[in-house]
């Protein structure tokens, strides 16, 4: 079995470069939330999964990984609904991303619509467009 290094290490090598750039960002938003969940402020927490999830949706890896997080959440906070909606969101980030269907800005909750596409804030927009180039 692989040790958590060599895990980290292949699964890097098999992201592509937006992915790798982006990914310190994300993992910044999804260590704010452990931070705020720790504390207890989880309605605080979910708004920085929102925000890994607006950076990184364009990311196969990254898309499913901050849509497993938010059916753990859901999990956590006893919210069927949104752990139902996570379900889909992660059966629709594994199959479509690859492909470019992601309706840029949405954040990624099952209180919208997984289809809609919404405005990105400025400084996570400046961040993606720095990841693509």
């Amino acid at each position: 079995m692989l040790g958590c290094g060599r895990t980290k290490e292949l699964e890097t090598q098999n992201m592509s470069a937006f992915s790798k750039n982006i990914r310190p960002y994300v993992e910044e938003e999804l260590r704010l939330h452990d931070d705020l969940m720790i504390q207890g402020r989880s309605q605080e927490a979910f708004k920085h999964l929102e925000n890994a999830h607006v950076l990184g949706q364009e990311s196969t890896w990254l898309h499913v990984k901050v849509h497993w997080l938010m059916l753990l959440w859901g999990l956590q906070q006893n919210k069927p609904g949104e752990v139902v909606g996570q379900i889909l969101r992660i059966v629709g980030a594994a199959t479509k991303t690859a492909f470019g269907l992601v309706p840029k800005g949405n954040t990624g909750g099952s209180n919208v619509s997984p289809f809609k596409v919404m405005p990105i804030k400025k400084e996570h927009e400046v961040l993606i467009e720095q990841a693509k180039s």
